[in-house]
């Protein structure tokens, strides 16, 4: 089984990184782009075995508690398989 986590800077964090990429597309004439947010993808494989619903609760704490800072990113989970 196979969990992808998505994790982003919540909306009201300023990002950096988005706006350098949002002004480096503007400079390459990509026209139409009004935001950009950079985050980052956490893919995770779980032993075989795991119930499907052990593997959500497990991987929701794991997002929580290490792979997104929750006072300033938001993250999503996204199964694989």
């Amino acid at each position: 089984m196979r969990a992808r986590v998505i994790v982003l800077p919540r909306p009201e964090i300023l990002d950096p990184q988005g706006r350098a990429v949002a002004h480096a597309l503007s400079a390459l004439h990509f026209g139409g782009v009004e935001d950009v947010r950079v985050g980052r993808i956490v893919d995770l494989t779980l032993q075989d075995g795991l119930e499907r619903g052990a593997a959500e609760l497990q991987v929701r704490k794991m997002a929580k508690d290490l792979l997104a800072n929750p006072i300033v990113e938001d993250f999503t989970i996204q199964w694989l398989d």
